[in-house]
């Protein structure tokens, strides 16, 4: 079911994905059925189809709450790419708690990343959003006992005071 393979080489055109998997896409988007059966069956490599699908044909927004849910979840490998979607998708108040609590724990994926890829793209992604509630959590973080993550967020905070 991939469109693209690890290599970044396409092995089949989205034309011909669509016209051999025509109930994966609709209406020029990512089923939702898709992305809903492999997070209730907890299967990765049906998450990662359903997300490589969202990616090459879009993400409807009846997506955004299970990708939010996605965050929490230890049986997958890709939190940062959930985040990443969620950022350029959805920088909205309603992604909020899940971007923060992504700021929270380090999945056993990532407990290798002493870089905090995970956590430093949720910060980025609160500091896109408007409003006082991602605001709190930036707040919130630029108390941390983590200096980098205090670090990330205090950047956030001054970046959002100096363009508004």
């Amino acid at each position: 079911m991939l469109v693209m393979f690890p290599d970044g080489k396409r092995r089949i055109t989205k034309e011909e994905f669509l016209r051999q998997f025509p109930s994966a896409v609709e209406c020029g988007r990512s089923a939702v059925r898709f992305l809903e059966d492999a997070y209730r069956t907890k299967n990765e490599s049906d998450l990662e189809g359903a997300l490589i699908i969202g990616c090459t044909f879009g993400f409807p927004p009846e997506h955004k709450d299970i990708l939010c849910r996605l965050i929490d979840e230890d049986w997958h490998c890709w939190h940062e790419s959930v985040v990443s979607i969620l950022s350029g998708l959805w920088p909205t108040p309603d992604t909020v708690e899940a971007l923060f609590r992504a700021t929270q724990w380090v999945p056993k994926s990532l407990e290798y990343d002493d870089g905090k890829a995970m956590a430093r793209k949720a910060i980025y992604a609160l500091g896109k959003i408007p409003g006082p509630e991602a605001e709190t959590k930036l707040e919130i973080l630029a108390r941390s006992d983590d200096p980098v993550l205090r670090g990330w967020a205090v950047k956030q905070l001054e970046r959002r005071r100096t363009t508004t």
